[in-house]
């Protein structure tokens, strides 16, 4: 028996981490094995026929994989949702779910505040297939006035990045539903349903980067698509066209799933590895112990930030991190987190360069969720490519530092801050003299 027949709505998140996706029975693993495996046998040309058909089995490791559904099935009770689609990336997963819900003459509204990643998605890519779309502030009042008579989608991500903003969630569902329009949230900083599960508040589908929380090592690349059960499908053209024959007709509750598959897997082939599934699986299995611990330690070290003479008042804008009060997205961090505020801060420094070469613990490297804190200057980085009226929009500036604290000694990373911040000031006030 799998431990996912027992009653998972029972089962605390850290249990259902480790048990989920696991067999029970005599001789099986105490895990999840790796199936390298391109292709799987048939016995007969109506079971080939009926699972190419029905798509319910194993056939080709493209479109599913015991080692990939396992891991599926875990983001699936994590999340809260129904059904997971694992994919090669966190960018492979968002291209998926958009196209799951729009096709060419259809408009997406967007907040600004997101990955670059997704930003060039709908600003360079979309556009090619007849996609548009609308970039606007985090907030109900923006989202709601972008809205089009074709707006198919909003997206937001649970946290902003980098601006570390909080997507009021509930709000844009409702302004999303209310024109039969869906609700995404890109809910990497989430930590895969640890901090927020989207779906319990009205998102429709959940996109994740497991490279991330998930995977937790900066060793895998890979992303997830999880979809709910409350999505209305009956208003969407993509699903209604061709009456008895269409998609909803066909598939019923399981459509908006089915085609993300058909979409991602099948015919655009990001495929997840099953080797990269069984390491993000196994980080899943600690991600509560990890992000709790940096999330307690981003918390410490944005106080820490905030009161430091280089950072603040010195330095531009100061601090961003939700957990802070003096956050104006503290309330909605609170209404919408738990178990932490998210390990993921930004702070404005006035020399970026001196700063980030007088690290000595603390590397610089464009990744989150890592073990390790890691610091990118994402003006010049991730966000370099976007125009720069986007890049303020989204929270970035030149003088933006964007951390992802790992599990170090807090007191260390604080040493290692305090110190390349005066060498920053440092070099500042030569700057000055000269």
């Amino acid at each position: 028996m799998s431990a996912e027949n027992h009653s998972e709505d029972t089962l605390g998140y850290e249990t259902q981490a480790v048990q989920v996706g696991i067999p029970r029975g005599l001789g099986d693993g105490v895990g999840i094995p790796i199936h390298q495996i391109a292709a799987f046998q048939f016995e007969t040309l109506e079971d080939g026929a009926s699972e190419f058909q029905l798509n319910t089995g194993y056939s080709y490791a493209r479109l599913q994989n015991p080692t990939v559904k396992a891991l599926e099935e875990r983001v699936t009770a994590l999340e809260g949702g129904t059904a997971t689609v694992a994919l090669s990336t966190g960018q492979a997963a968002t291209f998926t779910a958009i196209l799951s819900v729009c096709r060419a003459g259809d408009h997406v509204v967007a907040t600004s505040s997101l990955f670059g990643g997704s930003v060039g998605l709908l600003n360079n890519i979309l556009p090619l297939m007849g996609i548009t779309s609308s970039l606007v502030a985090n907030t109900p009042d923006a989202v709601r006035s972008a809205m089009q008579p074709n707006t198919r989608l909003v997206w937001a991500e649970t946290i902003g990045n980098p601006a570390a903003d909080i997507a009021d969630i509930a709000s844009y569902a409702e302004i999303a539903h209310s024109q039969g329009a869906f609700l995404g949230i890109d809910n990497t900083w989430g930590g895969v349903g640890y901090l927020c599960r989207p779906l319990a508040h009205g998102a429709d589908m959940v996109t994740h980067s497991l490279t991330k929380w998930a995977g937790g090592h900066g060793a895998v690349m890979g992303g997830s698509l999880t979809v709910g059960a409350g999505h209305d499908l009956s208003r969407s053209d993509i699903y209604t066209d061709g009456g008895d024959a269409s998609l909803l007709a066909t598939r019923g509750d399981a459509a908006l799933a089915w085609r993300q598959r058909w979409f991602g897997a099948h015919q655009l082939g990001m495929t997840l590895a099953p080797n990269s599934a069984f390491l993000i699986a196994q980080g899943l299995e600690t991600l509560s112990l990890r992000l709790s611990r940096e999330s307690a330690t981003a918390l410490e070290l944005a106080n820490f930030l905030e009161g430091h003479t280089a950072v603040g008042s010195g330095a531009a804008t100061g601090v961003a991190y939700p957990g802070l009060e003096s956050s104006p997205h503290h309330a909605l961090a609170v209404r919408y987190l738990q178990g932490g505020f998210g390990a993921v801060l930004t702070f404005e420094v006035a020399e970026p360069a001196p700063f980030l070469a007088a690290l000595k613990v603390i590397r610089m490297a464009p990744n989150l969720g890592d073990t390790r804190t890691l610091v990118v200057h994402p003006w010049t980085t991730t966000h370099g490519r976007m125009p720069e009226a986007s890049r303020y929009a989204a929270g970035v500036t030149p003088r933006t530092i964007r951390m992802s604290v790992g599990v170090e000694a807090p007191e260390d990373l604080k040493r290692d801050l305090d110190q390349a911040l005066k060498a920053g000031q440092a070099a500042l006030q030569t700057a000055v003299l000269i």
